[in-house]
């Protein structure tokens, strides 16, 4: 990681790759913790408190429209300068059988409480780089299930799909600002994911541990926008993301010269 941060946002990180980028972390960037589990939550924030670091725990239900703005409020005043939009959840099944409320809930946190945090801290976060000569950073957790449909998760799959094209616009966007935006892609990881998702069978074959995807994308935060963390599958998918790379810095110019020619 080329960045030093102050103090990071970590959504999710009661539990699974939430947990482990605030371990991950150096101890000299203070923590902003939030999740919806109180108690798990505490237990995250107190065994990083005993390392030595300054730490805050928030419960927020991201769902949730004042949640959210409760937890930006708290943000902005410690001056948070990384941003990781961790939490999320998916809900396995025919998309008609699924449970209406559940689905909706879903495109909320993982779609519309990315766009709110992110909006909300992300001029503040880029002003106060410029202010001390640093960079902010944006980490958003994708899934490889972004690059694909993937039935029976089929709304899931899609607000990944949406997770990895707003971090990729957004970085073309903002590459001139002291900012690195970055989206992490992981396949099946040791979570709890699967179990919450009621997925038959739970656990799926060939996971990859948690605190290696934290650690791997706070080491691309930088160096790269899009990190497929699974190596077999990143190779696999070069056809997909290195197009999908160079398409995006075309597009963004082309949109930004749209852009200068309506403001003159």
């Amino acid at each position: 990681m080329r960045n030093r941060f102050r103090m990071a946002l970590v959504t999710g990180a009661s539990s699974g790759i939430g947990a482990c980028f605030a371990g991950a972390l150096p101890r000299a960037t203070g923590l902003l913790l939030s999740g919806r589990d109180e108690a798990r939550l505490k237990a995250v924030a107190d065994r990083q408190a005993e390392e030595g670091r300054a730490v805050e725990a928030m419960a927020a239900n991201l769902s949730d429209r004042a949640g959210r703005e409760r937890l930006i409020e708290k943000a902005e005043a410690l001056g948070v300068d990384l941003l990781i939009n961790n939490a999320g959840y998916g809900a396995f099944g025919r998309f008609v059988e699924n449970d209406l409320e559940t689905e909706l809930d879903m495109v909320t946190v993982n779609v519309a409480a990315v766009v709110h945090l992110t909006r909300s801290l992300l001029p503040g976060m880029v002003a106060r780089a410029k202010r001390d000569g640093a960079r902010a950073g944006v980490v958003t957790v994708s899934s490889i299930a972004a690059f694909a449909p993937l039935p029976m998760f089929a709304t899931y799959a899609a607000t990944k799909t949406f997770e990895l094209s707003f971090s990729e616009a957004l970085a073309e966007e903002m590459k001139r600002e002291p900012v690195d935006i970055l989206a992490v892609c992981p396949g099946a990881t040791r979570t709890d994911f699967f179990n919450r998702a009621k997925m038959p069978g739970g656990m799926m074959p060939g996971y990859e541990e948690p605190e290696a995807v934290a650690r791997k994308g706070l080491g691309a935060l930088g160096r790269r926008r899009v990190l497929v963390s699974r190596a077999g599958v990143r190779l696999a998918l070069t056809p997909v993301t290195l197009p999908r790379r160079a398409a995006v810095g075309g597009i963004g110019h082309f949109m930004r010269g749209l852009a200068e020619r309506g403001n003159r």
